[in-house]
């Protein structure tokens, strides 16, 4: 067991990754937590989805930025070398042939810093939005 100096949690892994306190109460305070460097790719991220889904209510929910809309539609999440984009396991087979490129699993797209396509996160996100398929 390993135990975090900071905030007293116990878990499996050492160094396992945490949130050490209160939780991030908006998708902005969420984003400004992050080191500075990955901040305007997060922000970018949050823009394009609030333009895609203007309707869609900003929550955070698994500690993570999510979109929701009488469900979650999607979420996203700061990782060491990437955005993890939380679409759920229908959009990333719909549009497994465009993913070619990222690495992908079950439900989740992994973005590497400095190459958000926007195009596509849109049209993902319109997607989930409009089939009911959400993450």
């Amino acid at each position: 067991m390993w135990k975090c100096p900071k905030c007293g949690k116990e878990f499996k892994n050492t160094n396992q990754s945490h949130y050490c306190g209160e939780k991030p109460k908006t998708i902005e305070e969420y984003i400004m937590r992050q080191d500075k460097d990955k901040q305007a790719d997060l922000f970018l991220m949050r823009q394009i989805l609030q333009q895609t889904l203007p309707e869609a209510e900003e929550r955070i929910s698994w500690s993570m930025p999510t979109y929701w809309q009488n469900h979650n539609i999607l979420h996203f999440a700061a990782s060491k070398n990437h955005i993890g984009f939380y679409p759920g396991p229908e959009a990333v087979i719909q549009f497994k042939e465009e993913l070619e490129t990222y690495s992908v699993s079950k439900g989740t797209i992994r973005i590497p810093y400095g190459n958000i396509d926007v195009g596509l996160v849109k049209k993902i996100a319109l997607w989930c939005l409009h089939t009911g398929n959400h993450a």
